[in-house]
């Protein structure tokens, strides 16, 4: 393949993935103009994200049986169109079930993206370059998720919510005829009328990881199992998904080849991708948030934050793969990562009341080469014991751990938002005591300035005051619950390290210490 086509294949199957990792954040920002709009609750608008990430999950998996049995080219570039078409609806939808239902169908089309656009990029290099492949397709697992606040806030500030799913539509059909002229067959393909559609599988699969992800989403909104339906959708998940596990495991003709995962290295790369995936996410839900609900920060001046640490993970994609290229051990540099990233949590837990967006780039940095160092390893170390016949199956699996693991750390830290709010509001109010001399004056600074400002009675004046020191509280509590959140997911990295033991492999001899990239 000449490196002009290279380019161009590489840069099209890469936008494709990107679209479709922008939006499952770019709607994060918009949530209150949608429901405004739509005259829904935000709790029903919470269901725009919700239901994407549910198909998200579900195709993600089975996108290798689906592309051997359709053909990869075919389903590629259908799922392209697929994903365009219903963001076009998406953006036109007047009402909010109607949107949800067509974010579902875009999340159908956008699942199918991300690993076929990974498993065309990986094929298109040769084995002693892929590490170059790993690179490129972690520039856009890395950057879609990251500029999507950025991105939304900026349409936010120029247009209206719709043209967040419209910015789709352009992009989508450029990719589309690109797709028809630069994507081929891969060498390698299944006889078709030999797959089989495993029905019961797909249908487990469904049942299992779908309520697996309502429960994820909607679990601390609906006060987890206080909730009747969240109950039946937990037991529904552990009862989808064991039967889905197993049925997998012994029928003939798997719609998702679980044996894969008998490849140790897969199998480390699948856990520790779930653990990037909750940091990746986790990081870019708790920032924006943090930023403006708690710091009152602009919605475009917060996105603009994750740019400078987005923009350097670039060339550190870029480096890393040359590091692994030059015999770099894997480990090394996923361990830095961790620590980076570890690092960036540290540097977060410790922001407070007073912080501006300077405190944020150099931790956001951390951020953003920590998980660049992650990304590129994780990426090849998954596919470096496989089969060529297996690679598509086994990027599926690991990309499905990725979502999987933000779907968890964002339904962790809110629960532990919820938890430490209310742990550090009890801390702070019983110190604060009428008796206190500096409660007491701030008390009396506040309801003078009340009166001063507004005209307001001395009664009045004196209940706004309480009001703006129970703000304040609630503004510190805030503030000390993300710190802990922030530092929470930092451990999560820190606990996960030793899995890397399981990938060394000593050679015979007292020889140091390399990695193994072909133990099954």
């Amino acid at each position: 393949m000449s490196p002009l086509r290279l380019f161009l294949l590489c840069s099209t199957v890469i936008a494709a993935a990107v679209m479709e990792l922008i939006d499952t954040s770019i709607v994060n920002v918009a949530l209150s103009h949608m429901s405004g709009n739509l005259g829904a609750t935000l709790a029903d608008t919470s269901w725009v994200i919700t239901s994407y990430a549910i198909a998200n999950i579900i195709i993600i998996p089975i996108t290798s049986f689906l592309a051997a049995r359709f053909g990869r080219r075919r389903y590629f570039i259908g799922s392209i169109i697929l994903f365009t078409l219903a963001s076009a609806l998406c953006g036109t939808a007047g009402n909010i079930w109607t949107l949800v239902a067509f974010r579902f169908v875009q999340g159908l089309g956008g699942g199918a993206l991300l690993s076929t656009s990974q498993t065309i990029v990986f094929e298109a290099f040769p084995p002693a370059r892929r590490g170059v492949a790993s690179a490129l397709f972690g520039i856009g697992v890395f950057t879609g998720p990251t500029i999507g606040p950025t991105l939304g806030g900026y349409i936010l500030d120029v247009s209206t919510w719709h043209w967040i799913f419209l910015v789709n539509v352009p992009i989508g059909i450029v990719v589309t005829i690109a797709s028809f002229f630069l994507v081929k067959e891969p060498a390698v393909q299944v006889a078709r009328n030999t797959l089989r559609m495993d029905w019961v599988g797909l249908f487990l699969l469904v049942v299992g990881v779908g309520a697996l992800q309502v429960v994820l989403e909607r679990g601390q909104e609906e006060d987890w199992f206080q909730t009747a339906y969240i109950m039946q959708m937990s037991v529904a998940a552990v009862v989808g998904i064991g039967a889905f596990i197993w049925w997998e495991l012994t029928t003939e003709f798997p719609i998702v080849n679980l044996r894969v995962l008998k490849s140790r290295t897969l199998a480390v790369a699948a856990v520790l991708t779930f653990v990037t995936g909750a940091g990746l996410f986790t990081s870019v839900y708790l920032t924006p948030v943090f930023a403006q609900r708690l710091l009152h920060f602009p919605v475009l001046d917060t996105g603009l934050l994750l740019l400078p640490g987005a923009v350097l993970a670039i060339f550190c994609l870029m480096l890393t793969a040359r590091a692994l290229q030059g015999g770099v051990p894997i480990p090394v540099v996923v361990s830095l990562g961790f620590v980076l990233f570890f690092a960036f949590s540290w540097r977060m837990a410790l922001l407070n009341g007073t912080a501006g967006k300077g405190d944020f780039y150099l931790p956001l940095i951390f951020r953003g080469a920590g998980l660049a160092l992650l990304t590129v390893p994780l990426t090849a170390l998954a596919v470096s014991g496989l089969a060529l016949k297996d690679i598509a199956q086994g990027a599926a699996l690991n990309n499905m751990m990725r979502q999987l693991g933000g779907s968890f750390g964002i339904a962790i830290v809110n629960t532990f938002l919820a938890t430490q709010f209310a742990v550090h509001r009890q801390a702070l109010v019983t110190h604060l005591t009428a008796g206190d001399l500096p409660v007491a004056e701030r008390l009396a600074a506040g309801a003078q300035l009340v009166a001063v400002r507004l005209g307001q009675p001395v009664l009045e004046a004196q209940r706004r005051a309480y009001a703006l020191l129970d703000a304040a509280v609630n503004q510190q509590a805030g503030i000390m619950s993300y710190n802990d959140a922030f530092l929470l997911v930092g451990c999560f990295f820190l606990a996960a390290m030793p899995l890397l033991l399981l990938v060394l492999k000593r050679k015979a001899g007292s020889g140091p210490v390399q990695v193994s990239l072909s133990d099954h």
